[in-house]
């Protein structure tokens, strides 16, 4: 009898015994379990990000095709220097989106600036849509909202984003350094009255999209040439291009990587105006 009573206890030792064992098990499964889950969410993660990836590439390279076929369609390929007679088929842009106001471009360089100008009542229209009106995030180069379409205004806005493929404005950024600038120190605007404009440009600056650089209307001289002043001011560098209260200027203006609130500007003085092979200073 206390032979069995020993093996009984025995027996009940030894599976109190067991039983962390049985707990360790139950631990490494719920630890496999939990990899698994974490496995399932990282590919679920993983496979939308690559969804969102490739709907992001894709629409660069819609956007970029679509203006290829727009330049391929609008501009006089006879000579491609602004000196020898680049020109703008507005008859066929117009025919495209009635918007259209102008053609920005850059010579030689950031060549891969050179797109239609467009303008609405609303500067929110052509944020994520294109030239055509297909919606894309490339947008569409614009003038604001406020200002006249023949770019005689003191202060012309126009908008474009940066994107991360180096289209529409994003090349704006090389105008940080200042050897790009002294490379490449003028843009063109032409008009569909058949007008080409010069733009010297002599600031180019960081700024926050509630500074007074984006005013469009001054009371008079002396509030328009304290704008200039501060324009030189805030200027990276100095380009020691004159600029009086005669003068209208351009200011392009795009994102940066700085902040949400932050702007990145480049502003031109209208140097001179072509029209017809005749040229006005």
């Amino acid at each position: 009898m206390c032979y069995y009573r020993g093996i009984e206890k025995e027996q009940r030792m030894s599976k109190n015994r067991r039983r962390p064992h049985r707990g360790r098990r139950e631990k490494k499964k719920k630890a496999g379990m939990l990899s698994n889950i974490i496995l399932i969410v990282a590919l679920a993660v993983f496979c939308v990000s690559a969804f969102q990836l490739v709907k992001i590439v894709g629409g660069y390279a819609k956007g970029r095709d679509e203006y290829k076929k727009i330049q391929s369609i609008a501009i006089n390929k006879e000579d491609s220097e602004p000196e020898k007679g680049f020109s703008v088929d507005f008859d066929e842009l117009k025919g495209i989106n009635p918007d259209t106001v102008g053609w920005i471009r850059f010579y030689p360089e950031p060549s891969m600036i050179n797109y239609p100008i467009v303008q609405t009542t609303d500067n929110e229209k052509y944020l994520h849509k294109t030239f055509s009106e297909n919606d894309n995030t490339l947008g569409t180069i614009f003038l604001n909202a406020d200002n006249n379409a023949n770019f005689n205004d003191r202060n012309s806005i126009i908008y474009g984003h940066r994107m991360k493929d180096g289209s529409m404005f994003r090349k704006l950024d090389e105008y940080k350094d200042k050897s790009f600038w002294e490379a490449n120190p003028y843009f063109y605007i032409y008009t569909p009255d058949g007008r080409e404009i010069v733009y010297h440009i002599y600031s180019a600056a960081t700024v926050k999209d509630t500074d007074d650089v984006y005013l469009t209307g001054f009371e008079n001289d002396e509030a328009y040439q304290s704008y200039l002043d501060m324009t030189k001011r805030i200027a990276i560098y100095d380009t020691g291009v004159e600029v009086t209260t005669a003068d209208s200027v351009v200011t392009l203006s795009t994102c940066t990587s700085a902040s949400d609130e932050h702007r990145f500007v480049v502003i031109g003085v209208k140097e001179q105006e072509n029209q017809m092979g005749q040229t006005k200073n």
